[in-house]
């Protein structure tokens, strides 16, 4: 019952394309987005264009956010883990 708790939970009709892609999803937009950056700015001559680079930058920018959202979730989850155990002790 829990499961479909969480499953309601995870719904969003309205998600961009990168909600829940994961964290090796959030690394891969990281690494594509710097080398998207630096294509655009080795490759195309951006010393002419201020704003190039700018789209990868925004891609590495949902990677960085996305990895940093997993790590988190993943810590207050051990945390928790580890209140419970102490609890279970502590009874």
């Amino acid at each position: 019952m829990a499961h479909d708790e969480r499953d309601q939970s995870d719904e969003h009709p309205q998600a961009p394309w990168w909600w829940g892609i994961g964290p090796v999803g959030a690394v891969l937009l990281i690494v594509t987005g710097i080398a998207w950056a630096l294509w655009e700015f080795l490759g195309t001559g951006a010393a002419n264009d201020p704003a190039a680079g700018y789209q990868g930058s925004k891609v590495v920018a949902i990677g960085l956010v996305l990895l940093g959202a997993v790590v988190l979730e993943r810590l207050r989850s051990r945390r928790s883990r580890a209140h419970e155990a102490e609890d279970r002790q502590n009874s």
